[in-house]
């Protein structure tokens, strides 16, 4: 009997008496067993090769976290900036290596707290309200830029947000090229999912590349772009589209480089990515696999990289928020705790784990050091550290990554039959393909073809208390006085100078971010930054699908 005779018998004994069909969140039918058969498919491009070695499909470096750990990066914004201060000081001391920084709502839009829409807002979404660099330089007092990575979740006010850093680092005698840290500043896929955007994309674009270009030219170690797939996940997208959606956009925004006249070894290797995590183990893993492994191939072969470095598909996780229930939520710390698993087996090189109480409100402190210590306690304890891509060969595995890489070729070809990534989402074609998974998803989960424990099966009426954060009532009354202080005491003139040089920037094609980084210095507000965009660039407003 030949191997693959016994294969296959074996799989007829399994499937056997069973009617039901096994799929992923891809919807990939998976088969009760796998063989050598299953990944005989391998050639040039996809032979698994080494870690740290072309195509990378088991790992960015050699000796991954034997050699290094991951960046354990958890979230420390909260409202004011000295209450995140608090907190970012808080995470280091347990052991936090990396510190997330989200926004409120306000800073997110673009406006600053004392703007009229903005009321009942200021501090929302547990993001640290932004107005100035006297904002940011209270967020990041006595933190050492240097030594502790610091991502700012930052998107369409991106350019405004790193000039308001740099000045502060300044201000700190902290070289621009010895900064840390990252920037989300993934315009993209604010159009395909998140929509927190302002400006048509074409300008929108602009001012990416004018970030990208800025930090290949002065910041090093700093990433001025961190693509994600996490949002596109969050809104809907299968695995398959959140690889396919998020590469898809990192190559526009090679492309959109190589157009402004700089060559791709000068600014891909700073290119960051961000992946959600979430609840099927083994299909988690096969999508870092299969990007790490497309990402490498066409920088090589597509866009003409020779340095290895520009190969690398460099990638922070986090685990899934929005598979959080408020439905018995302790039962979210072992979802967290099998998706950082995933996370760490998939060779992540930074991780966010989610607190367990985030369907409810933001995290508590109790629970943000459980998630905090989920980490601590895989590195430490589990054993997946101790060698180097413990899961390769899997045949399951290596045939779901084939299959990932297959069908994200797809989405490639019916984009590029669009156009490219910007006129798909013009066409909204993004749009509703994330829609359209999300409708999917949802019917599985109300006609229990997918079950999700304590939602729609192993229900009960147990009373669940969950610890809330008190929210400080007076915060935006504060936030307020402070803002107009601001303006009363800066130099008008100055400020009112740096404005318009701001608004000249963005009506010619200089670089926008010196005139913001003095601006910055300036103190003028992130609202009067992005206010002097919208003069020049006007708003857009997002298309119906349907």
């Amino acid at each position: 009997m030949t191997v693959a005779d016994a294969a296959n018998k074996e799989r007829k004994a399994a499937s056997s008496g069973s009617g039901r069909t096994f799929k992923n969140l891809s919807g990939f039918e998976i088969r009760p067993l796998y063989g050598p058969e299953d990944v005989a498919g391998f050639d040039d491009q996809t032979d698994l090769g080494l870690p740290g070695e072309y195509p990378y499909i088991r790992g960015v470096h050699q000796s991954m976290y034997r050699g290094r750990p991951w960046t354990i990066r958890q979230l420390g914004s909260l409202s004011s900036p000295e209450t995140a201060n608090q907190r970012i000081r808080q995470l280091i001391a347990m052991g936090a290596t990396g510190v997330s920084i989200c926004l409120d709502m306000p800073t997110i839009m673009g406006r600053d707290s004392d703007d009229p829409l903005c009321r009942g807002e200021v501090g929302s979404c547990g993001g640290v309200a932004i107005d100035s660099m006297v904002d940011v330089r209270h967020l990041l007092e006595g933190i050492d830029l240097k030594a502790i990575s610091i991502n700012f979740v930052a998107n369409a006010q991106s350019a405004a947000v790193l000039a308001m850093l740099c000045a502060v680092a300044e201000e700190q005698g902290v070289p621009l090229n010895r900064l840390m840290g990252t920037l989300q500043n993934d315009i993209l896929k604010e159009y395909q999912a998140q929509k927190s955007f302002y400006f048509p994309p074409r300008p929108s674009m602009r001012l990416i590349m004018d970030t990208i270009e800025y930090c290949s030219r002065h910041m090093p170690k700093f990433n001025p772009i961190s693509i994600s797939g996490y949002h596109l996940g969050s809104a809907g997208a299968t695995p398959v589209q959140e690889t396919a959606f998020m590469l898809a956009n990192g190559f526009c925004y090679v492309e959109e480089g190589m157009k402004r006249g700089m060559s791709v070894d000068t600014f891909a290797p700073r290119l960051s990515f961000f992946f959600k995590v979430h609840n099927d183990f083994f299909e988690n893993i096969a999508k870092f696999r299969a990007a790490r492994g497309i990402w490498a191939t066409t920088m090589r072969e597509k866009y003409g990289a020779k340095d290895p470095r520009s190969w690398m598909f460099r990638v922070h996780a986090q685990t899934s928020g929005s598979s959080l229930t408020a439905q018995q939520p302790e039962n979210n710390i072992i979802r967290t705790a099998i998706q950082a698993l995933a996370a760490v087996l998939s060779g992540t090189q930074s991780l966010h784990t989610n607190a367990f109480d985030e369907a409810f409100a933001i995290p508590s402190e109790r629970a943000e050091k459980l998630a905090l210590r989920t980490q601590q306690i895989i590195l430490h304890e589990s054993g997946v550290v101790n060698t180097v891509d413990p899961l390769g060969g899997s045949y399951y595995l290596e045939s779901l990554t084939q299959q990932m890489a297959f069908e994200c070729d797809k989405y490639f070809d019916a984009i590029e039959k669009l156009g490219g990534v910007i006129p798909a989402i013009e066409k909204g074609f993004f749009q509703k393909e994330i829609a359209d998974a999300a409708y999917r998803y949802q019917l599985e989960i109300d006609g229990k073809n997918r079950i999700i424990v304590g939602v729609n099966e192993y229900i009960d009426d147990d009373a669940y208390s969950v610890e809330l954060r008190a929210a400080d009532p007076d915060f935006e009354r504060k936030k307020i006085d402070d803002l107009r202080k601001l303006r009363r005491q800066r130099d008008k003139k100055k400020a009112a100078a740096c404005i318009d040089a701001v608004r000249k920037a963005a009506e010619g094609t200089d670089n926008v971010m010196t005139p913001l980084i003095e601006a910055a210095k300036a103190h003028v507000t992130l609202g009067e930054m992005i206010g002097a965009f919208r003069e020049v660039f006007g708003e857009y407003g997002d298309m119906k699908i349907f």
